[in-house]
């Protein structure tokens, strides 16, 4: 006998919040001057920071902007940066995206498709190009809702990411491992093209990147990656990475309350290791037990340590039963437990003062604002990065994989007491550019001047010929 269902009758999707006025304004002015819309999408803490300097951009060159926000970080402290690099004020719609990843992509499809053909059916004459960044679910969820509402494509922001490892890791599992053999052949060794991790982050970045029409990427080696896939020449740019324009801006402010001021402890002692870790395949039981061990033990060693839980960190303490572990440290003089730092200046602020020794991290923008700043070594707790620029061309990290307490504790103890390797890790070899969101939305300026569109059939491409119907609704 068959049966209906309704999966959906128990999972009723938060609805939509539209600024309207400020739409109506933008887009109103991109068809009284003949231009683009540029949204940019907005979705989780690091996306505050790095799409920021593109708005910026645009509002300086006359580019009609808004911001599209998912909602999924939505509290006070992971929300934080909105406020801090004013994005709130620039909401054209707020999707109140909720739930686990598969429900936060429906939900994500379903909205911004919405949300999409809101914008042709009021505006149908506008093109609107949101831009989505990097490796988040966005990037790869919101393309599909977009395309397929509107024909048209988004643009990535740090496209091209690929996470690769060094040939030496396949030997890992051989003892003994000579430390100092391993971070050369790190620096100085073959690498290989290996896509599993981060998850879902290389899933998200490459799915973006077929939902693209523009693509910039943050050095040449995404870009070799995004040609090497097929993706045509003309529409790949290799322009930095916008975290740079971020940092700057941080570097040059002063907060009424600081770091040192939030967390005292800090002020104490020098040479701290700040750790943080959120990676899912971190959080599996022998990489999570190897990094939770491997920081007690150096901190028992005397090695001064600053944990930040963030929020999947915290589920996986509880989860294995662990965080009693790092209270019972945290009464130490030479160990810090801390929730997640609101404040991203605040991250800037100790990274730049001189009693950080280094960051152990699993953290993608981690390794590119270490190798921007030069000061603190970035020891990277992964087999692989889809930063491996920072490793083998800059010298500006290194990575530990977590196979063991023992193997973690003796890497950072071997970088720790070895002035040469400490010395490279933080030499200032910077690889991401500067005015990155400047350079952006130029290209969007000149693509709007050359008549671009931000889809291409496959005749268009070939110089054939080029459609004057912009509506292909009806296909």
């Amino acid at each position: 006998m068959a049966r209906q269902v309704n999966p959906f009758e128990d999972n009723h999707m938060l609805p939509i919040t539209l600024h309207e006025e400020k739409i109506k304004e933008t887009m109103e002015k991109a068809k009284a001057g003949k231009k683009w819309v540029i949204a940019v999408v907005t979705a989780t803490k690091p996306d505050f920071y790095k799409q920021w300097s593109i708005l910026t951009a645009c509002e300086k060159l006359g580019i009609p902007n808004f911001v599209i926000h998912t909602g999924q970080h939505y509290d006070e402290i992971v929300g934080h940066g909105l406020d801090e690099f004013g994005l709130r004020e620039r909401f054209a719609c707020d999707l109140a995206v909720r739930g686990e990843l598969l429900q936060k992509s429906s939900e994500l499809i379903t909205k911004i498709g919405w949300f999409g053909k809101y914008l042709k059916q009021n505006w149908p004459g506008v093109t609107v190009l949101p831009v989505v960044h990097g490796d988040t679910l966005v990037a790869a969820v919101a393309p599909i809702g977009w395309m397929f509402s509107r024909n048209e494509k988004v643009a990535q922001n740090e496209a091209g990411l690929r996470a690769m490892a060094p040939n030496s890791m396949k030997n890992i599992s051989e003892k003994p491992v000579n430390v100092e053999k391993f971070i050369n052949d790190q620096w100085y060794g073959d690498w290989h093209i290996l896509r599993n991790e981060p998850f879902p982050e290389q899933w998200d970045t490459f799915v973006s990147g077929a939902g693209s029409e523009f693509l910039f990427a943050p050095t040449e080696l995404n870009q070799e990656h995004l040609l090497r896939e097929g993706y045509p020449s003309d529409r790949v740019f290799v322009v930095g990475n916008s975290i740079v324009d971020a940092a700057a801006a941080k570097m040059k402010e002063k907060s009424e309350i600081g770091v040192f001021d939030a967390y005292p402890k800090l002020e104490k002692k020098d040479d701290w290791i700040r750790v943080d870790m959120h990676r899912r395949e971190n959080l599996t039981p022998r990489r999570f037990e190897a990094i939770i061990g491997g920081v007690k033990d150096l901190v028992e060693k005397g090695y001064n340590i600053c944990f930040i839980e963030l929020n999947a960190t915290k589920t996986a303490l509880e989860q294995y039963g662990m965080r009693k572990i790092l209270l019972d440290l945290n009464k130490k003089d030479n160990f810090l437990f801390t929730g997640v730092w609101p404040k991203y200046a605040h991250v800037i602020e100790f990274l730049n003062s001189g009693k950080c020794f280094a960051e152990l991290t699993d953290s993608g923008s981690m390794q590119e604002e270490l190798n921007e700043l030069g000061k603190v070594a970035c020891l990277t707790c992964r087999f692989s990065t889809d930063r491996p620029e920072t490793v083998f061309k800059a010298h500006t990290n290194i990575l530990i994989p977590p196979t063991s307490k023992e193997w973690i504790a003796k890497m950072v103890e071997h970088v720790h007491n070895s002035d040469e390797i400490r010395k490279t890790l933080a030499k200032p070899n910077k690889l991401y550019g500067k005015n990155v969101g400047n350079k952006i939305a130029k290209i969007f300026l000149e693509s709007m001047a050359n008549g671009s569109r931000p889809f291409r059939w496959a005749h268009e491409v070939l110089n054939l010929w080029k459609e004057k119907d912009l509506d292909f609704s009806y296909l």
